[in-house]
């Protein structure tokens, strides 16, 4: 998990990095600015329209007295996605809006699905203690 979490931290940025100078030097520094501005304006106005509907579609479930399970799920995914667009780039803004897009969100949501299940049956929680 450590590793995964670094190449996260490394690799992320760095293509980050790479893609703005890249991209820079090819419209110049201030279009590709706004260009990053653009992105996550428009990311964070679709992310606060899904918010709200799957907030609005929860209320609906429990009202009815249903467990909003799938409701929740496409509600930490948009949390998840407003987390990765305030994080300046091209990439982070992607795949943000990736998730936020809701027939690309349900490969998400099958995919944690997934990851639950196998969570769920297969739990390798250990607790050591150091003296």
């Amino acid at each position: 998990m450590f590793g995964k979490l670094f190449l996260l931290f490394v690799l992320v940025p760095v293509a980050e990095i790479y893609l703005l100078v890249t991209v820079g030097g090819a419209i110049g520094a201030l279009p590709t600015v706004a260009l990053v501005i653009l992105t996550a304006l428009a990311g964070a106005h679709l992310a606060r329209m899904q918010g709200m509907s799957t907030m609005l579609r929860i209320r609906e479930n429990l009202d009815q007295g249903f467990m909003p399970a799938e409701e929740l799920l496409d509600g930490v995914l948009i949390f998840l996605a407003g987390v990765v667009l305030l994080t300046p780039g091209f990439l982070t803004d992607l795949c943000g809006l990736l998730i936020l897009l809701p027939a690309t969100r349900n490969i998400f949501k099958r995919w944690l699905r997934k990851k639950f299940d196998e969570w769920r049956q297969n739990p390798n929680v250990h607790i050591t203690f150091h003296r």
